[in-house]
């Protein structure tokens, strides 16, 4: 008789408990499994686990399987489970052993080339093929009965080809930094490389590093630095690999419920290498991932031999998209039907050939983790076909075929294209993109504003581009104009010089990085309430970059003739100014040093977004040059942080600051980013609300010369309120603390300081129905306002989704 043992609430198998049966013992294994023989069904199998109560099982006559379920026991729920002396010895000298193992560590250079096959699948007799009748109400609550053959044809499908498939080839080189360069890859349904594919990195190729890459989350590695610290280890026993000794050592998360790695380490016994390793871990989607090592006797390492990775379907109580939504895990909520997208799995193969260790390896820019300008899509299936190991699997040429059919049926990478457009907020027309966020806006004092505006795309030039736009106010009747001609030069760093004029208005206090990248919104919802505004007649000619490693820098001077539109006059030195003129040199630099970038023909590209990220910017006005009527200096810093969890929830900091010194207006001081009406009911302030912005400041109720500001937001899955209503829950909180230097300068404006600081939480119900949603949020501390009503917003939220 076979069966598993599982964890009761997160079904979660119980690896090596204690299984009883006649006064004989024995453990399943890893996976939770066992095989008892059964003579005598009248007497008890006895289930035991430390953190577990004990159960005890009468088996059914007849029955060949069993899934015991055991229940942890609440009164142990602070209780860790700690390691044995010995394996936590081992564990221990397997650390310090690190730089003894650790090719990087170990080898001056080394190079190789990787075999990497990605698959999208099912297996066919997981799926049946039987066609499903279902009953529908129509609007009169009548039964209509119709006939499913979606698994019907889905295993059509699959007994022909594979759902998806991708191949590449890359040479990994080492010379105290690692680089990739990817040589050859092919991709169904795509003629060009999709470079966002070519830059995942699904698992991590090292073993030794204190975090393990998995979906390009990182996971704490059990033998880190703080790896006993977060796992408990078990040795299991002794075996051979490669004719070397090897423990066989099993590690779990300390908390029981914690639903981190767990897995197998095939420890050498001698230098305390690892000679090979099962990662798993359990969740909305279950991770499986091997790695295997060949022993090289004249260095003693382990050296990489292959990866694989699977994934499966887990426990998600809701659709769960993975690697942008090329893989969907549908919820399992309906117990009555399995659709057959649950059978689908992704199975990635990772396999190194011609090995070279501590030759002369050489490459350029080691800041730039890979290189695909190279990359070759037109290799034969001669060229291919070496790498094929599985010569069954007919259905992997098909699947080349048939997508590359689909393809061209479905024009896929236009779509891709178009995608990529609309993302930044343009969209294709000829030789010209046109901009989405021109055509139509609102404010107070413009009310509606209709434009058009655009920039030339690569059919009309790949050295030249103009931008250029035009907007007119229904209700202040001014136009508004500006125009910018660039040159390209530089491809590979994606340089390039501009010129700039513009005669529009601009929103006081604003706080902008040039380096900020340009995002599409359906909406801007902060300037739908704003009435305070100057007019800006701006030239400027400016330089941007991406010529320093993990970094985009701009460098631009200014000249601006500037007008408040609204009472205010700025006294310096016994002079009153209306409006004045402002020329300034401003720097700015977007440093993102744990990410990764990707070198193409088309310029880099950042493959793998990791944070911390940290924004830099420094303004000078250029006394006496152009008519300019100030001398200040203004430094600005934003640092952004986020961290994503497998299970989908994610945290996200945001800490920003600036100092602006010298002799500055009001309208070029910091008023950090209010998003609240200042009208004597609740109900009479509801708007809509804006992603980073203060939810419960007034417009124009504080400025400052100095500030610094703080939030956090937590994001956690959807949540189901009702059929079809399941919002996106995220808890927020933001402060703000600023000075205000030679306030007596400023006249004619009225406005509080932040000295005391600002503080505001609240929750956010987003995407309730057809991407509309609900903000809540509280003002307290030394600015709250003495009715407890005055302290709360309430807003609508919208998110736009491009379906792409």
């Amino acid at each position: 008789m076979q069966g598993q043992i599982l964890d009761f609430d997160t079904n979660v198998p119980i690896a090596f408990a204690k299984i009883t049966y006649n006064s004989k013992t024995i453990a399943s294994d890893w996976e939770g499994k066992f095989s008892i023989i059964i003579k005598d069904e009248t007497k008890p199998i006895i289930f035991s686990y430390k953190g577990y109560y004990d159960k005890n099982y009468y088996l059914t006559v007849g029955a060949k399987t069993i899934s015991i379920k055991m229940v942890s026991d609440n009164s142990l729920e602070k209780e860790e489970i700690y390691s044995e002396k010995l394996v936590n010895s081992i564990i221990k000298k397997v650390v310090e052993s690190k730089p003894q193992n650790q090719p990087e560590k170990v080898f001056k250079t080394f190079e190789y080339k990787n075999y990497e096959h990605l698959l999208v699948t099912a297996n066919t007799d997981s799926i049946s093929s039987k066609i499903d009748t279902i009953y529908k109400k129509n609007l009169f609550g009548r039964k209509t009965l119709l006939l499913d053959s979606t698994n019907y044809k889905f295993k059509k499908l699959l007994e022909i080809q594979h759902v998806y498939q991708t191949e590449k080839v890359n040479l990994i080189q080492f010379n105290n930094t690692t680089k990739e360069t990817i040589l050859a890859a092919r991709m169904a349904g795509f003629k060009t490389p999709l470079y966002e594919y070519l830059g995942l990195n699904l698992v991590s190729y090292s073993l030794y590093e204190n975090k393990l890459d998995i979906l390009e989350i990182p996971i704490q590695n059990p033998i880190s630095n703080y790896g006993r610290k977060i796992f408990s280890f078990k040795l299991i026993d002794t075996i051979k690999v490669d004719g070397r000794s090897v423990y066989r050592i099993y590690f779990q998360p300390k908390r029981l419920k914690d639903d981190r790695l767990r897995g197998l380490l095939y420890v050498d016994a001698e230098n305390y290498g690892i000679a090979k390793a099962f990662y798993r871990i359990y969740g909305i989607i279950n991770i499986n991932a091997t790695y295997t090592f060949d022993y090289l006797k004249k260095y003693k390492v382990w050296f990489p031999k292959k990866r694989n990775f699977t994934v499966v379907k887990g426990n998600n109580s809701e659709d769960l998209k993975i690697l942008g939504g090329t893989v969907k895990f549908n919820s399992n909520l309906d117990k009555l039907k399995k659709d057959a997208s649950d059978q689908i799995y992704l199975k990635l193969e990772s396999t190194p050939y011609d090995i070279k260790i501590n030759e002369n390896v050489a490459f350029e820019q080691p800041a730039i983790k890979i290189d695909a300008r190279e990359t070759s899509m037109s290799k034969s299936d001669k060229y291919w076909s070496g790498f094929q190991k599985d010569t069954i699997d007919k259905r992997k040429y098909k699947t080349y075929i048939n997508l590359d059919s689909l393809s061209l049926a479905e024009n896929i990478e236009r779509k891709i294209f178009l995608g990529r457009k609309i993302f930044n907020g343009y969209l294709p027309i000829g030789s010209f993109d046109l901009d989405l966020k021109s055509i139509l806006k609102y404010n107070n004092y413009e009310g509606f504003r209709i434009g058009i505006g655009g920039i030339t795309n690569n059919k009309l030039s790949e050295k030249y581009k103009v931008s250029l736009y035009g907007a007119f106010g229904l209700k202040d009747k001014e136009f508004k104009y500006g125009i910018t001609p660039s040159y390209l030069l530089d491809k590979e760093t994606n340089t390039w010089t501009s010129a700039s004029y513009s005669d529009d208005l601009n929103e006081i206090g604003q706080i902008n990085f040039a380096t900020q990248p340009r995002r599409f919104k359906i909406y801007d919802p902060r300037p739908i309430n704003i009435s305070t505004f100057y007019r800006n007649q701006l030239a400027s000619f400016y330089i941007e970059s991406k010529y320093l490693a993990k970094t985009e820098t701009y460098f631009g001077l200014s000249r601006s003739e500037v007008k408040p539109l609204f009472d205010y006059t700025y006294q310096l030195n016994g002079e009153d100014f209306a409006k004045y003129t402002m020329t300034t040199a401003q720097f700015a630099i977007q440093w993102n040093p744990f990410s990764s970038y990707m070198q193409t023909t088309s310029g880099r590209l950042e493959i793998d977004k990791k944070f911390p990220k940290f924004s830099f910017q420094f303004t000078q006005s250029l006394p006496n040059l152009l008519g300019n009527d100030f001398n200040f200096s203004k430094a600005d810093v934003r640092i952004v942080h986020e961290i994503p969890y497998l299970n989908g929830q994610n945290t996200a900091f945001t800490m920003q600051g600036g100092i602006a010194s010298g002799d500055i207006p009001l309208t070029h001081l910091y008023s950090i980013a209010p998003n609240n009406l200042n009208r004597e009911t609740l109900f009479k302030r509801i708007t809509f609300a804006s992603k980073n912005g203060f939810e419960t400041m007034f417009f124009n109720e504080f400025f400052s010369s100095k500030y610094v500001s703080f939030q956090v937001r937590h994001t956690f899955n959807k949540i189901k309120i009702a059929y079809k209503v399941k919002p996106l829950l995220s808890v927020v909180t933001r402060m703000a603390f600023g000075t205000m230097d030679k306030p007596e300068q400023h006249l004619g404006f009225v406005y509080k300081t932040l000295d005391d600081g600002f503080f505001e939480s609240g929750v956010e119900l987003n995407q309730i129905y057809k991407g509309f949603g609900l903000t809540g949020f509280i003002r307290y501390g030394p600015n709250g306002l003495p009715k407890v009503v005055d302290n709360l917003s309430i807003k609508l939220s919208y998110v736009f989704g491009l379906g792409f």
